[in-house]
């Protein structure tokens, strides 16, 4: 503890500070915006794919902070694993993080960030993951920050030194007081605004200082306002000035009373990151202190002063970032004060003016949103606010990430396949709305998007999958236009992820469907049933919206995802059966391709038996296009062609992926495929579900006989299987167990597909 506390440097005389100062000056003289555009910068980024595009991702949202960097807080490395994350919400960091760039150049933190959006879009996630990064970044070696106290000491004789002829004969009188022992000394003021030990110089010359050390260091970019321009607080400068009263101007004398001390941000302490909930008080008041009787023995000089000590949240979040959650909860009355503060930076108290240094971010929902809009002060406010929009996600991907990390941990029970998946996907249809071709420069790409389904649109934002109902011609179109119908809503007042499921109730409906009384895992039949219960008996808003051309049929879009669902696990347990390999289908793709290259270019190929060259194999080419309906050959072999070219000039250098560019053909061949084995597949899962009967109904009878019971009674009733069928049927439940299931839940998911799909 001790050698850590040294390397730390907690503690250091204004001599000692001055010169660490000197060898990194960004580093030690930055204010709020900067030292936490510095935070983000610090754990660096990822590239993020998209659909239409990459995206910048800032890895402080993982919150994997302690396992990022080896400096800093080890607590972080255990904790950030389990800590609430930010999933998606990128084009919100980067703008974030442009704000924070403006506010370098400007000088200061003029504008009050303002999330808006739903309730439970992650407003108070973004804010809380910002200010646990900042609580780790302040343990590192480069996110150092340091405040001052004055210190006074006892002399020989008991008495405060420092103006008594005593003390001055004892020491040197250049030597700080700041390393002295704690039973030394008599008194100590703190700073509780955390005031930059630079401010204690005059400001000629903290200029010029500022000056020299940023020219010295390469640093082009001028030094903040609040150094620049900025002079110490009341309590603080009435110190200052009583000191050098007595010292007569000597101001080395008094900075020999300045003990420079490390800080680090932490919301429990509130120390740089607190939140203000929507409270009636003001955030900051004042408080004398020279009544208090710990303070008597502070210096005569300083006996007739006035001393007043400063307090509340604004105080507290001072040099990090102060969070207004549901700002507009409040009476506008009760945070009126900010407008000025925004404006000038600094907020006036009883006797003094309190100059603030953080980055201040609110939150609001829509409706309190649209209301303020609507008053008549909002023009007021509208210059000082930035705000950004928080909506819910719209990537069933992400919104399944979530569910994963924030619900399947804290589970006891096992969790089936695509449960927490069923649940994300049926939140993210409620959350979209239908396109209108007025919003497109393009009106032939506005009425391909105006045509798109919901469950078409989900899966678009998800995976970049264009419906395979579309001719070429509409999917070349697109898929050129994907990131225009991202960004369809980009800029009006009615959004996607405005309205829907929240991510909140759909927690609660997990939670619920892991205590269904019939099913034993966190089952998609149990999600299924949670979805169905919410839409009957829920009174929530996104609700009572009417059905507009497929959207917001939130009941229609309950079979929507179970067909979806049964989809997935057909597929599943096709491959489970072992009847047909993936690889074979697809290899027939990739022969077919060969073959049409060769077409287009009237070229032979060797045949492999004979050695001989010979045309392309039309019976080939006819059973595929057979396959996948092509109506008109010749040209969809030409169009098979250009996509692969077209695919080629975009990834220069990468190796062709049929199934990236065809991934709809494959489909049809892989349905196809399976198709033609549809009697054997239903056979095969009957002859698992008899295993998993038998084998659940022999473990039974087993527990029977061993509590007593007749060895005659209670036997198995499941359907018998010959030896080498039952074989069969244990390597098909083995196959289906590596996709996560246990026995539970796969006898109930075969029982359902076999119902649905193969009854």
């Amino acid at each position: 503890m001790r050698d850590r506390f040294l390397a730390e440097k907690r503690l250091l005389s204004f001599d000692e500070y001055l010169s660490e100062l000197l060898a990194h000056p960004w580093r030690h003289t930055r204010d709020a915006a900067r030292y936490v555009r510095d935070c983000l910068d610090f754990y660096g980024t990822a590239t993020v794919a998209r659909p239409w595009g990459s995206a910048r991702r800032f890895l402080l949202f993982d919150q994997q902070l302690g396992q990022m960097h080896g400096q800093g807080d080890q607590d972080f490395s255990e904790r950030g694993s389990h800590r609430a994350r930010l999933v998606g919400n990128e084009e919100l960091q980067n703008a974030f993080y442009r704000a924070l760039g403006n506010f370098v150049r400007e000088g200061r933190a003029n504008r009050l960030v303002l999330l808006h959006g739903p309730n439970g879009s992650a407003k108070s996630t973004f804010a809380s993951c910002l200010m646990r990064g900042l609580e780790h970044y302040s343990s590192t070696t480069d996110g150092a920050m340091y405040r001052f106290s004055w210190v006074f000491a006892r002399g020989a004789e008991e008495k405060s030194i420092g103006f008594s002829s005593t003390a001055k004969a004892a020491r040197s009188p250049d030597a700080s007081y700041a390393h002295t022992e704690a039973e030394r000394l008599s008194a100590k003021l703190t700073s509780e605004l955390r005031e930059h030990p630079l401010l204690l110089l005059p400001l000629a010359e903290r200029r010029s200082l500022l000056t020299r050390a940023y020219t010295s260091a390469g640093i082009d970019e001028p030094a903040p306002d609040w150094l620049w321009n900025g002079r110490l607080g009341r309590k603080n400068a009435a110190v200052f000035d009583a000191l050098l009263a007595s010292y007569s101007g000597d101001i080395r004398k008094v900075l020999t009373h300045v003990q420079v001390e490390r800080f680090y941000v932490s919301r429990r302490y509130r120390t740089g990151a607190v939140t203000i909930g929507p409270q009636m008080s003001v955030d900051a008041s004042e408080r004398q202190i020279t009544a208090d009787r710990s303070l008597g023995d502070l210096p005569a000089a300083l006996g007739s002063v006035a001393l007043y000590e400063t307090q509340g949240e604004l105080v507290d979040g001072q040099s990090g970032v102060i969070e207004y959650s549901d700002l507009l909860k409040r009476p506008l009355d009760a945070w009126k004060y900010l407008l000025l503060a925004i404006e000038d930076g600094e907020v006036a108290l009883n006797m003094s003016m309190l100059t603030l240094n953080a980055v201040l971010v609110a939150s609001t929902n829509e409706t309190h949103l649209d209301a303020f809009r609507q008053h008549h002060e909002y023009n007021s406010f509208r210059a000082r606010l930035l705000p950004l929009r928080v909506g819910y996600l719209l990537d069933y991907h992400r919104e399944q990430e979530i569910y994963d990390s924030q619900i399947i941990p804290h589970l006891r029970q096992h969790v089936a396949p695509h449960a927490t998946k069923l649940a994300a996907l049926w939140a993210v249809l409620t959350r979209l709305l239908p396109s209108a071709v007025e919003h497109y420069d393009d009106p032939t790409l506005g009425k391909i998007a105006a045509d798109l389904t919901p469950m078409e649109k989900a899966r678009i934002y998800a995976d970049g999958s264009v419906p395979a109902r579309f001719d070429t011609d509409r999917t070349k179109l697109l898929r050129a236009g994907l990131s225009e119908v991202a960004r369809e809503f980009e800029t009006l007042a009615v959004y996607e992820g405005r309205t829907g499921a929240s991510p909140r109730e759909i927690r609660t409906l997990l939670l619920d469907a892991a205590q269904h009384p019939v099913h034993r895992c966190l089952s998609p039949l149990g999600v299924l049933d949670q979805i169905k219960t919410l839409c009957e008996h829920g009174d929530y808003e996104f609700l009572q919206h009417k059905p507009d051309g497929g959207y917001h049929a939130h009941r229609d879009f309950l079979k929507q995802v179970r067909d979806a669902w049964l989809e997935e696990l057909d597929g599943e347990v096709r491959q489970s059966t072992g009847l047909v390999e993936e690889s074979q289908y697809r290899e027939l793709f990739d022969k077919y391709v060969t073959h049409v290259s060769l077409w287009l270019k009237g070229e032979r190929y060797r045949d492999p038996m004979t050695g001989e060259p010979v045309e392309p194999d039309q019976t080939l080419l006819k059973r595929v296009e057979k396959i996948l309906d092509a109506r008109a050959p010749e040209e969809f072999r030409r169009n098979l062609i250009s996509m692969i070219a077209a695919y080629a000039i975009d990834h220069p250098g990468q190796q062709i992926d049929h199934g990236q560019i065809f991934g709809r053909y494959l489909e049809r061949m892989r349905n196809a495929y399976f198709e033609e084995h549809r009697g054997q597949i239903a056979g095969m899962i009957r002859d698992m579900i008899a295993a998993l009967q038998g084998d659940a109904e022999t473990a039974a009878h087993a527990v029977y006989v061993a509590s007593g019971g007749s060895d005659e009674q209670g036997e198995s009733q499941a359907p018998t299987l010959d030896r080498e069928a039952r074989e069969r049927a244990l390597q098909g439940i083995a196959r289906l167990k590596s996709y996560g299931y246990c026995e539970q839940c796969a006898r109930a998911s075969l029982g359902e597909l076999l119902e649905e799909r193969y009854g």
